[in-house]
């Protein structure tokens, strides 16, 4: 497809680029192909024919980005959308392309005509010339869309099992060759495609390799061609097509209620809870807005997934209207049917033990943004201040198991502070230590404790720390401490109440 860009007075326009030291025309619009200008001419031929012809200079990094916005838009059709490999862009001649696989997504659009008139009718009002067809095979499509239709049948249909008798009469061309090979054919007198068909491959081959023979075969779905979505299809997503565009929060909140109900019903089918969400909002002037949210814990219950998204519809700026929306769960985890505690009498509602905060863990990761509430994962170190890290609560995967071991304090300080400590013998605890200025006598004690340095370790901060002793004291108002005895110096770890 190419697009038409306005001038102020309408004149012929061509996209220009170098070729081997010269500008030569890229792409053209309708008016500058009625006047008999192509792509790959000299524009200096170009001027020479349509003196009055605008022109503007070919970016293909910026082409392309475009044309990946357009793809992503037309997720509003299929979850499997992609930039067309084949054309290279715009400089081909033929148009830049993107590639649907609409299979079962016709049903909500009216059917196959329907869907397919509403994609050229949408587009057309963005500016663009489109050219569009449908077929069993990727290889049809792309040749109808191209060699099939014109500007007064801009998009055809190919009817099952067709794809034959409606590429017969086209030319090599459609076939997605190199130019050379095209060329070639025509002079050898196949100028349609119906002439190849009937010619054995091992005679195709000889002279013109394998190519031909394959797409051949692609065309006609004897061959295998795989298309590769512009992002990767979550197996589990919930689609509404909306009658009218909605700009409103509250008609927004209420499309999504009914997604999260098809979404976690899709969910309880095959046993699984969402992780991470999607949701997806096409709106009519092209453009789409995301929100992606997740979840410390599988979850499949439609009010928790709605809260989620509660506080932050708003951020969502509808502009003229959205008129599909999307949820998705691109990561799942299973979840098997739960024990749940019964609720309040009454209610006739449940919760699953640990909901209650694994749900505050959601909403103030939805509220405060991504990666700002961590938890603690247990880390393999028996160092106190390294047997434990920080990581986004809602990392994927499942945290390895905290391992039981001797009473480690309720508060562990990020560094040992120092203290005076007084021990009746060098091996004993201490009998009485200051910290902070505060002196405090020892009534009870157990320990020592010893932790070495991790000796293994490649770290040359701890290559010649000492060993430490650990002793659990309690002073005479029976606050509880974790002091450790290392070099000869006393140090507090920790508090145990």
């Amino acid at each position: 497809m190419t697009r038409d860009p306005m001038t102020p007075d309408e004149r012929p326009f061509a996209l220009v680029h170098d070729v081997g030291g010269r500008l030569g025309l890229a792409a053209v619009d309708a008016a500058a192909e009625a006047a008999g200008l192509q792509p790959g001419l000299p524009l200096a031929d170009g001027r020479a024919l349509v003196p009055n012809l605008a022109t503007a200079e070919l970016r293909p990094a910026e082409d392309a980005r475009a044309l990946a916005r357009l793809a992503a838009w037309c997720g509003r059709y299929t979850p499997w959308s992609a930039v067309d490999p084949a054309t290279g862009g715009l400089g081909g001649g033929l148009g830049a392309g993107i590639l649907l696989d609409v299979t079962g997504c016709a049903g909500l659009f009216g059917g196959e005509a329907a869907l397919l008139g509403d994609l050229v009718t949408r587009l057309g009002r963005l500016g663009f010339t489109v050219r569009a067809a449908l077929a069993d095979t990727i290889g049809a499509a792309w040749a109808a869309a191209r060699f099939a239709t014109d500007a007064g049948a801009p998009w055809r249909v190919v009817p099952p099992e067709g794809a034959r008798a409606a590429l017969a009469p086209l030319p090599p061309a459609a076939l997605r060759l190199p130019p050379a090979a095209a060329e070639l054919l025509e002079r050898l007198g196949l100028r349609r495609i119906g002439a190849l068909a009937g010619l054995p491959p091992e005679t195709l081959e000889p002279r013109f390799g394998p190519e031909l023979a394959c797409r051949l075969r692609q065309a006609w779905g004897e061959a295998p061609e795989v298309l590769s979505p512009l992002v990767p299809v979550p197996p589990l997503l919930a689609r509404r097509v909306l009658a009218e565009p909605i700009v409103t929060v509250e008609a927004l909140a209420c499309g999504l209620d009914a997604l999260a109900a098809e979404l976690c019903r899709r969910l309880e089918a095959v046993q699984r809870g969402a992780r991470r969400l999607e949701l997806t909002v096409y709106r009519v002037d092209g453009s789409l807005r995301r929100l992606a949210l997740g979840t410390s814990r599988p979850s499949r219950d439609p009010d928790h997934l709605e809260r989620l998204f509660a506080g932050r519809l708003e951020r969502i700026d509808p502009g003229f209207g959205i008129e599909v929306m999307t949820l998705a769960a691109p990561l799942s985890e299973r979840l098997t049917a739960l024990q749940l505690v019964l609720g309040p009498a009454g209610t006739g509602r449940g919760r699953r033990s640990g909901d209650d905060l694994a749900g505050l863990v959601d909403r103030l990761e939805a509220r405060l943004g991504p990666g700002r509430v961590l938890r603690q994962d247990p880390f393999e170190s028996h160092l106190p201040e390294r047997a434990a890290r920080r990581v986004p609560a809602l990392a994927p995967g499942v945290p390895a198991p905290w391992r039981r071991g001797r009473p480690r304090p309720l508060r562990l300080f990020e560094r040992a502070e120092a203290v005076e400590a007084v021990a009746l013998l060098p091996d004993h605890p201490p009998a009485r230590f200051r910290w902070r200025r505060v002196r405090h006598r020892v009534v009870r004690a157990e320990g020592p404790e010893r932790i070495v340095p991790e000796w293994w370790l490649d770290d040359p901060d701890r290559a010649g720390a000492p060993a430490r002793d650990y002793f659990r004291v309690e002073d005479e108002v029976g606050r509880r401490y974790w002091l450790y005895r290392a070099g000869g110096r006393w140090f507090l770890h920790g508090l145990f109440g």
